[in-house]
């Protein structure tokens, strides 16, 4: 039961992961979830490092595809100075908006990866979709009033994590 928490990989930050990377581990298309992931859940303009990584992946020839659970309103507004594509009310830990988005793009389960900084919604999702994770820090330590319950149950699973998986770290990118 515990496997459906645990990350392929855990990522300080996503901007870190390189498409050199990804494209080493066979990765033809990111999936991430956008809020405290992407961008700051209370700053939709996103910051340098994100868009220089988007332009890395784009020279690379990998999409980037925002899959949440937000509104379509909530998401489009979000991502509008992004111009990213998305998926939204995804209904994650469910795997619907990653298996729309990766039948959409015509790719292998093994061709995609999914980006998030929660264990409950998108790691979950992403087993439950049978594809390969990264789970990465917020980039805030403050949530939406919403997401602070998933914490709060993140921190009992994090620690039974820790447990059974005792080689579990935060890395620097893929290759730590």
């Amino acid at each position: 039961m515990l496997e459906i928490f645990k990350p392929t990989w855990m990522a300080k930050s996503i901007y870190t992961v390189s498409p050199d990377q990804l494209k080493n581990h066979g990765i033809r298309a990111v999936f991430s979830d956008l809020d405290n992931t992407l961008i700051a859940w209370n700053n939709p303009d996103g910051t340098p490092e994100l868009r220089q990584w988007m332009t890395s992946l784009k020279a690379a020839g990998i999409p980037l595809i925002v899959i949440s659970n937000n509104s379509k309103d909530r998401v489009a507004k979000a991502t509008a100075n992004l111009d990213l594509p998305f998926m939204s009310r995804s209904l994650k830990p469910l795997s619907f908006g990653i298996n729309r988005a990766r039948v959409k793009l015509g790719l292998a389960k093994n061709e995609v990866v999914m980006v998030g900084d929660q264990l409950i919604t998108d790691m979950v999702a992403a087993h439950e979709a049978g594809v390969r994770s990264i789970l990465v820090k917020p980039l805030l330590n403050t949530d939406k009033w919403d997401t602070r319950i998933n914490r709060f149950f993140e921190r009992r699973i994090w620690k039974l994590l820790k447990n059974k998986y005792p080689r579990l770290k935060w890395q620097e990118d893929l290759n730590d």
